[in-house]
């Protein structure tokens, strides 16, 4: 079953600063992709990937903060 990054940290016990350090990312980039709000790369899902313990199929990677319309009404 796929889960994000937030669920297979907390499942695996991993924080925010050892995922980094294993695979060898910049803490912030790390943290925003744990929080929702950076896509990462093909390389940058391998190295979390592999650094989880878990191939790139089984970890959904997704933009989650909402977008929001800086100009007009929005959708309508």
């Amino acid at each position: 079953m796929a889960k994000s990054v937030t669920e297979w940290c907390r499942d695996r016990d991993v924080t925010v600063e050892q995922l980094a350090e294993r695979c060898k990312l910049d803490m912030d980039r790390v943290t925003a992709i744990v929080l929702g709000r950076w896509t990462p790369s093909p390389e940058e899902r391998r190295a979390i990937a592999s650094a989880l313990g878990m191939d790139v199929e089984e970890v959904v990677w997704g933009h989650v903060t909402p977008v929001q319309h800086l100009y007009g009404h929005g959708p309508g």
